[in-house]
């Protein structure tokens, strides 16, 4: 089993030391985000958890405590955009992310660590030019420390439009010359470029569109293959190998404008403030009335041995 820590919230950056808690532990629980009393109990020990994966904007908290995530195989997402305070109130400047990213790949290795730079909008600031001045100089720095990068195009999710008022999507047209220059510095830094649930094709700008968590790139982090599971993708054009998360929507405390996780302010503040890193649920604790069920686990990785004959 692939455990997604996690696509709803930041827990590297904002509940580090809960998770290392849950290891320890071996076990935490998830309140499922459409039927509260509902929550799924996830071992975590190496006999059923393949590989932990998780999406950050500052991993700086668990750079001291990498190597108790070793023997789970960890793969990190690193987000690093140019955007400033204005749209990305509580992220550090990129610069500093990036010396977090560099310190990573050391620890783990540049095949357990892929850049998102991501989502990409324009505006009067952020035109095209400026994404990829920025863009060059990222990569420039991360070239050696990382084999890909994920980009992706802004989403307007009624929620989006909410807390971002006035944002458009980006146009085909801009899409695309955008990919084309972009794929045109990443060869310079020999950095692999995709996409992940994006309906453009970009292939022909030498653009792959496999899934950002794809059972190659899992091959590559584990060491071994995995089982070819088929599973319904919770969005579209999503090619990822299937995984579960174990965080949890408005917990996230960087503010994003363009967040797709929150949708209150006032809401993530008081959760955040009902966070207690002894708990096994990431936010509150269990109550009675609450149904506890096991989820059932097993290892994907493909033990079988296949000889050509």
């Amino acid at each position: 089993m692939i455990i997604n820590a996690s696509a709803r919230t930041d827990i590297p950056a904002y509940f580090s030391d809960w998770f290392f808690q849950r290891l320890k532990e071996g076990y935490v629980y998830v309140r499922n985000p459409y039927y509260p009393k509902q929550i799924t109990k996830y071992l975590l020990n190496e006999d059923v958890v393949d590989s932990l994966v998780f999406c950050s904007k500052n991993p700086q908290p668990m750079l001291s405590r990498i190597s108790l995530l070793k023997p789970y195989h960890p793969y990190f997402f690193v987000t690093i955009t140019p955007y400033g305070q204005e749209i990305e109130p509580h992220v550090p400047t990129y610069q500093q992310v990036i010396q977090s990213f560099q310190e990573l790949s050391r620890q783990l290795g540049s095949q357990s660590v892929a850049l998102r730079y991501d989502p990409i909008f324009l505006n009067k600031y952020y035109t095209i030019e400026k994404h990829l001045e920025c863009f060059e100089d990222i990569l420039s720095q991360l070239s050696g420390y990382t084999q890909i990068c994920i980009i992706s195009f802004i989403d307007l999710y009624a929620k989006t439009k909410k807390n971002f008022p006035g944002i458009q999507e980006v146009s085909y047209e801009n899409q695309k010359l955008l990919a084309k220059a972009m794929s045109e510095i990443a060869q310079k830094y020999h950095i692999q470029l995709k996409t992940c649930a994006e309906a453009i094709d970009l292939s022909a700008y030498g653009i792959q569109q496999d899934g950002c968590i794809s059972r190659q790139v899992l091959k590559n982090v584990i060491g071994c293959d995995l089982k070819d599971i088929k599973t319904q993708p919770l969005r579209s054009q999503c090619h990822c190998y299937p995984s579960r998360d174990i965080g949890e929507y408005n917990t996230c405390m960087h503010g994003c404008l363009y967040c797709y996780a929150n949708v209150d302010k006032k809401q993530v503040i008081l959760n955040y403030k009902r966070h207690d890193y002894l708990s096994p649920l990431l936010i509150g604790h269990v109550h009675s009335d609450d149904e506890i069920k096991q989820a059932k686990q097993e290892s994907y990785i493909e033990r079988q041995l296949s000889l050509d004959i």
